[in-house]
């Protein structure tokens, strides 16, 4: 197992405001989770002891909420629980008997006082079922601990909240002393409570009310929930014994009940990983906690004729796949950490669902028909196959994929959805529709665009150029005619300097041939034209680029979505729906942008050490937010606080990318 550098000491955990910003995750790569803050509270409705994806790597339901255990020692009686409820009450408050949390691999340890006793806590799933363990050691001590275990329910889908009615109570089961069952009307399956022997389970069947969720809260969103209070299960561990919850969703005749044994299999899958990723824990615990982080991505997806492949979460809690943070993720997920069979799997997924020369934008969480709206996501598939031959010289995937490839080429030239089509007069790519997000700054609230970019925007020009530049060489390569391919990238060689070259500020347009006309707005998206492997910009003006890119954009945590200078920027991320989504790419900083600034500056300075002093500052998030994993955004201003979804693909993919190559 990794030697851990992932820690949280008492002095921040009995501190509850600065603990409760501290979460956890495990996932059982089926797109399941379980996860909370470190202090017990639950804080988001994503909450959960486990969250179960029913239609993998989808339908993804909050099965367990959460367990509050109590500890009797002699004649004193210790509440390890938390929870906030209304108004501002805070009960009880376990968190202040909290002495240590740790991470082990992806298993989070939890390190009770408990008189002159200490309780140990591990938490981690099944990989591949839907099955979450808990699992308690009477770590140290003298006295025998009696442990009670309150569980709570939501049987619910996880962007839902439960209020709690005679109507709605969940009909509570208990089967023998060792197993019992929770099943609600509203969601299948049942859920499995198992108990280690030595144990017993109490019916409750009482609902507790008004627990409140403060991130949802700062997100003005709902945020009460009442829970279900089905039972209590109740154990005395002497000093050195252990005890196990599990809690599933699976067929009782598939959950493995022996908690050692399933513990260990997770630890020896975990270090299989780091083995194949030629990681030594000792020698680099924070490149070791990156490639565990990096597998939480990588989920299995069924594929239409019912082949079993991967896709990538794009990011936990509320994320399903995305074809576009697959592909750019693809790179650090899987060939960084020496995983290309993975990386053959996610182009084979997504080439089988390509359609009018697109792949999925995203698979939706309800229904399988995939979304196809985004100008982009193709056009990074052929960068993701790129890196993926350059890696393994896999040129019979290549031969396979080649009929696909040309079909994506002839679609963007001659024209598909969303009027995405070449420009015969430059040769440019043009997209957008009224109503309709194309590029990864894709955000909409209601019929509200706050950054459309209809046009031509930088990036999918650089991208574009890439893709037919590619082609023509895989083309020779297998000895197959490149077409009109030729004449296309050399109109644009001819075109694309004359057409972005914004002088006055020295830098490249955003986007060209708007609605408005060209937007000098200064965003990271020319950094693509700077940072991909063939580039269109001179080095004189890429060096003018890079300069601005690094006064204005660059933060310890990713580069800004917009300058501060503008009057459009937002340095916060958070509030109303309206007020976040406004500033989702207005100004708010993108951790996996770092990956492409970085390229950049490694092509024109070269310069390493400045290279690894960017990547200590964002490994550092691994510890400072959710623990051993990287957030989807940061505020625009300092102290760029983490917000968003706090574990996301891309972040954590572009800075394991760097760091495998900068060997740190």
């Amino acid at each position: 197992m990794p030697s851990t550098e992932i820690s949280l000491n008492a002095a921040v955990l009995h501190d509850l405001e600065a603990a409760i910003q501290h979460e956890w995750l495990v996932t059982n790569g089926i797109g399941g989770y379980a996860s909370g803050t470190v202090t017990g509270i639950n804080t988001r409705r994503y909450h959960g002891l486990l969250v179960a994806a029913l239609n993998p790597p989808l339908g993804r339901t909050v099965m367990l909420a959460k367990a509050d255990e109590v500890v009797s020692v002699a004649d004193q009686t210790f509440e390890l629980g938390a929870n906030e409820f209304q108004p501002d009450v805070i009960h009880p408050q376990g968190f202040a008997l909290l002495n240590a949390v740790h991470l082990e691999g992806q298993v989070p340890v939890f390190s009770y006082h408990v008189g002159q006793n200490v309780l140990e806590k591990r938490i981690w799933m099944a990989h591949g079922q839907n099955t979450t363990y808990v699992a308690y050691t009477h770590r140290s001590g003298a006295e025998p601990l009696g442990l009670t275990i309150r569980l709570f329910t939501a049987l619910r889908d996880f962007h839902g909240l439960t209020r709690g009615s005679d109507h709605t109570r969940p009909v509570v089961t208990i089967h023998d002393t060792t197993y019992a069952t929770v099943v609600s009307n509203e969601i299948e399956p049942q859920l499995h409570l198992i108990l280690a022997e030595g144990g017993g389970f109490e019916a409750r069947e009482e609902w507790y009310w008004n627990y409140v969720y403060r991130v949802e809260r700062e997100r003005a969103l709902d945020f009460t929930e009442d829970l279900y209070h089905p039972l209590d299960c109740t154990v005395e561990l002497a000093p050195g014994e252990s005890t196990c919850l599990v809690a599933s969703a699976e067929p009782l005749e598939s959950i493995e009940r022996d908690a050692p044994r399933a513990l260990h299999e997770e630890q020896e899958r975990i270090a299989a990983l780091l083995r194949q990723a030629a990681i030594d824990p000792l020698d680099d615990p924070m490149g070791a906690q990156l490639v565990v982080a990096a597998d939480q991505f990588l989920v299995e997806r069924t594929l239409a004729e019912g082949e079993q492949s991967l896709t990538v979460i794009a990011g936990y809690p509320w994320f399903g796949d995305w074809g576009r943070d697959a592909m750019i993720s693809l790179p650090g997920l899987t060939l960084a950490t020496n995983r290309s069979d993975a990386a053959r799997g996610l182009l084979r997924t997504f080439a089988a669902y390509v359609s009018e020369g697109m792949i999925p934008n995203r698979f939706p969480d309800a229904g399988e028909v995939p979304e196809y709206n985004t100008v982009d996501a193709t056009l990074w598939y052929f960068q993701a196959l790129h890196v993926y031959l350059e890696e393994t010289r896999d040129y019979k995937l290549l031969r396979e994929l080649l009929p696909v490839l040309k079909d994506i080429v002839r679609h963007y030239h001659s024209g598909t959805r969303y009027n995405i089509h070449v420009d015969p007069a430059d040769g440019l790519v043009w997209a957008g529709e009224p109503g309709v997000q194309l590029t990864w700054m894709d955000v909409k609230a209601g019929d509200w665009l706050p950054t459309p970019r209809i046009g031509k925007p930088v990036e999918i020009q650089a991208l574009w150029y890439n893709a037919l530049r590619l082609l023509e060489c895989w083309c020779n390569a297998a000895e197959e005619p490149v077409e009109e391919i030729p004449g296309w990238r050399a109109m644009i060689e001819q075109h694309f300097m004359e057409r972005f070259w914004h002088e006055e500020g020295g830098y490249l347009y955003d986007v060209i041939d708007g609605p408005d006309g060209n937007d000098p707005a200064l965003r990271p998206n020319q950094v693509f034209a700077l940072s991909l492997p063939y580039t269109l910009v001179p080095d004189d003006k890429a060096q003018q680029v890079l300069s601005v890119v690094t006064e204005t954009l660059f933060t310890p945590v990713g580069l800004r979505s917009l300058a501060p200078g503008d009057a459009q920027y937002r340095g916060y991320y958070g509030g109303s729906l309206w007020d976040r989504e406004g500033s989702y790419h207005n100004g708010t900083v993108w951790s996996w942008l770092i990956g492409p600034y970085l390229d950049a500056l490694l092509r024109y300075d070269n310069d390493k050490a400045v290279a690894r002093a960017v990547l200590e500052g964002l490994v550092a998030q691994m510890t400072d937010g959710a623990l051993g994993t990287i957030s989807e955004v940061f505020d625009g201003d300092p102290p760029h606080a983490p917000r968003g979804c706090y574990a996301q693909a891309w972040s954590v993919a572009e800075v394991l990318r760097h760091w495998r190559a900068l060997e740190v």
